[in-house]
C-alpha cells in the first residue's frame, strides 16, 4: 500500500502525538492510528482540520511523490 500521507512525520516535526491529535479533532485514537500508519486515509475534511490543528498547509501532509496520476486517467 502506497504511504499517501506524511501525518505521523509532521507530528513528529511538531513534537506532538496520535494522542493529542485525537483530543484536537474529536476523534477515537484508533482511527487517529489508521491515519497515521496509511492504513485507512482521511476524508478531505479531515485532512484540512488536520492540517489547521497543525498549523501547515495541507500539501504538508501528501506525499505527492506516491501520487501516480496514471492510475486516475
Amino acid at each position: 500500500m502506497a504511504k499517501l500521507n506524511r501525518i505521523r512525520i509532521v507530528l513528529a516535526e511538531h513534537d506532538l502525538n496520535n494522542k493529542w491529535l485525537a483530543d484536537k479533532l474529536g476523534k477515537d485514537q484508533a482511527t487517529i492510528s489508521k491515519w497515521v500508519t496509511n492504513t485507512t486515509q482521511p476524508s478531505l475534511e479531515a485532512l484540512i482540520a488536520i492540517a489547521n490543528a497543525l498549523e501547515v498547509p495541507v500539501q504538508e501532509l501528501v506525499r505527492q511523490e506516491e501520487f501516480n496520476q496514471e492510475k486516475f486517467l
